[in-house]
């Protein structure tokens, strides 16, 4: 059993003082798999102090020393890129073969990399008339992150803030605590400065809430729910502090009527599944043409019944439990909310899966014969449901796929790609994958609406952890 009941801070790992423990539960065994301490606004204060007090020499730290920092911490995340995958499989319930191993810990080893390389090329200063703009680090930054791809949303907001010689507090989510610590011990062994970055557990309440409102944070980054990212804003503007949210989505995978339907509803079902279903940017609005709805769900049905669901730990696992017990709850409800609104019933539904007997396991779902009405179809599911939508014309679909208050991903599948990239330019997304491609590091994530504010990954995500001055008069004028 892991015990992970200190916070780092100030460069080292300090027991805190009045704070609670939470047991960390392991969501394929329904176990103990942990123990952390619960903080509370008393440890948001020495950590936003450790970082307020390092900030000065950190960002005035050299784009090279900050390159150095970033390769150490890069070579250590490969050489733990193992454990890495087997905690976020303890925390969270990713199979560690497929997923935890294959996507989740390399992802952040990904986004370490990517921004070493954006750092060493980046320009911080440029010359506009006889005026210098210059790139300085944005401050102390309040860095909250989710349970679904943990380490993920962790390294796409730790790297470009270290990169960009900001200093932070990071609170992780406390239902998947694991693999935070372990970022911790890397940036440690990495040779971090003291009080550059900080790590204090703790829920909404008792961490998030005195954090995001710290007067001493200049800048906060959250990756969660919409409801949660509301509040987050009310509490950092009476300090007027810049704030980037990642919240949820409702994204539609538009199959066009010249589509290889084989290849589009199994590229659709096989990406909503993944991870359990728990990607805030998962297609789980499927638009099928109409005249061939019955022959989609033909193969949506096949290909659910080649996943995999089970023990986490096993090879052959394709399709791991839904993240927590509350978590679970809400999934089924929706379920069962689906089938009393009078959507089709294709394959799944409520209930545990029948090769598990315990566990917080989800039956793989598709709804067919769904309408943009229905509660199924409006609401960010989060889990390994999927909604089939029929639609008439390529106009109705994109109707059908604007239609939504959020606004984070969208996919289009189609035979004629010019036709393909012209629905997906209609789209008011913030991103959209053409024909099955898969995530770009390089590329900037983020949505529309209430899919968020701001964008992360790549150089987009980079700039964010940036303030822009302008130092005018600092240029001759040219004759």
């Amino acid at each position: 059993m892991r015990n992970y009941q200190k916070f780092y801070i100030d460069g080292q790992w300090v027991t805190p003082e009045g704070a609670i423990e939470l047991d960390v539960i392991n969501p394929c065994t329904e176990e103990r798999a942990g123990v952390i301490a619960l903080g509370n606004e008393a440890h948001v204060n020495q950590a936003v102090a450790a970082a307020r007090a390092a900030f000065p020499a950190w960002s005035r730290t050299t784009r090279e020393e900050r390159v150095e920092v970033l390769q150490r911490i890069c070579s250590i995340y490969e050489r733990r890129l193992q454990e890495m995958a087997e905690a976020i499989t303890d925390e969270m319930g990713a199979p560690l073969t497929n997923v935890s191993l294959t996507m989740q810990a390399p992802a952040g080893l990904g986004h370490f990399m990517t921004t070493t390389e954006i750092l060493q090329n980046f320009e911080f200063e440029k010359t506009m008339g006889t005026t210098t703009v210059v790139h300085e680090p944005a401050g102390v930054c309040a860095l909250i992150t989710p349970w679904n791809w943990p380490i993920n949303q962790i390294a796409c907001k730790v790297a470009p803030a270290l990169a960009a010689g900001c200093t932070m507090v990071l609170k992780p989510s406390e239902v998947a605590p694991f693999s935070a610590y372990l970022m911790a011990e890397i940036i440690d062994e990495a040779g971090v400065p003291p009080g550059v970055f900080n790590l204090v557990n703790g829920d909404g309440p008792g961490v998030g809430s005195p954090l995001t409102a710290h007067p001493d944070i200049d800048f906060v980054s959250f990756t969660g729910s919409t409801r949660a990212g509301t509040m987050i804003s009310k509490a950092a503007a009476d300090t007027v502090k810049g704030v980037a949210l990642e919240l949820g989505g409702k994204s539609a995978n538009i199959i066009l009527d010249d589509a290889d339907l084989e290849q589009a509803v199994t590229h659709g079902v096989s990406t909503m599944m993944l991870n359990s279903g728990q990607s805030c940017n998962a297609p789980s609005r499927m638009l099928v043409p109409a005249s061939r709805l019955e022959e989609a769900e033909a193969i949506a049905g096949a290909i659910c019944g080649q996943i995999v669901v089970g023990d986490t730990r096993d090879e052959a696992t394709t399709m791991g439990p839904l993240a927590s017990k509350v978590h679970f709850d809400k999934v089924q409800g929706l379920i069962k909310t689906g089938i009393e609104e009078g959507a089709k019933l294709v394959c799944g539904g409520p209930g545990l899966p029948d090769s598990v007997q315990r566990g917080y396991f989800t039956q793989p779902t598709v709804f067919s014969a769904v309408n943009n009405q229905m509660t199924i179809a409006r609401e960010e599911i989060f889990g390994p449901v999927l909604c089939m939508i029929p639609y008439e014309t390529e106009e109705d679909a994109v109707d059908i796929a604007n239609d939504t208050l959020f606004g984070l991903s969208g996919y289009v599948f189609g035979g004629d790609k010019e036709r393909v990239r012209a629905v997906a330019r209609r789209l008011r997304t913030g991103n959209v994958h053409l024909n099955g491609a898969g995530p770009d590091f390089q590329a900037p994530f983020g949505g529309y609406r209430q899919s968020g504010v701001g964008r992360e990954w790549g150089i987009y995500g980079f700039e964010e952890f940036l303030e822009v001055k302008a130092i005018l008069g600092d240029r001759e004028a040219e004759a």
